[in-house]
């Protein structure tokens, strides 16, 4: 059952007909409703840096198979575990956020 605006929730009943008021002592009214256009750019920029991220990987995995690489020797197994380790996640996650800082900056720019 969908439950309207003005509907008191079940959780806050105890609390009588000043919940709302309570509720804001705590979360101002500003940051209760989140603007569409802020959710838009925040889930554009997760996007983005997921992208940079795979993309990172990927290219360190095709390291891994090449004519000198140990991947072809050693299997997918091997190369994998090779290749997601936590000093990459932090180059990947770096270069992302600075990748992610630059092309905004040219987006907005040209």
């Amino acid at each position: 059952m969908a439950r309207s605006g003005s509907e008191t929730p079940k959780s806050a009943t105890w609390l009588g007909e000043n919940w709302k008021s309570l509720l804001t002592l705590f979360v101002p009214e500003d940051f209760a409703v989140v603007p569409k256009d802020l959710k838009k750019n925040v889930w554009r920029a997760v996007i983005e840096v997921g992208f940079i991220i795979f993309l990172f990987y990927s290219n360190l995995l095709m390291g891994e198979f090449e004519r000198s690489g140990w991947g072809q020797k050693k299997g997918l197994v091997w190369a994998i575990a090779d290749v997601f380790t936590a000093a990459n996640f932090g180059i990947a996650a770096v270069a992302a956020l600075v990748g992610y800082v630059l092309f905004e900056f040219l987006r907005k720019r040209f």
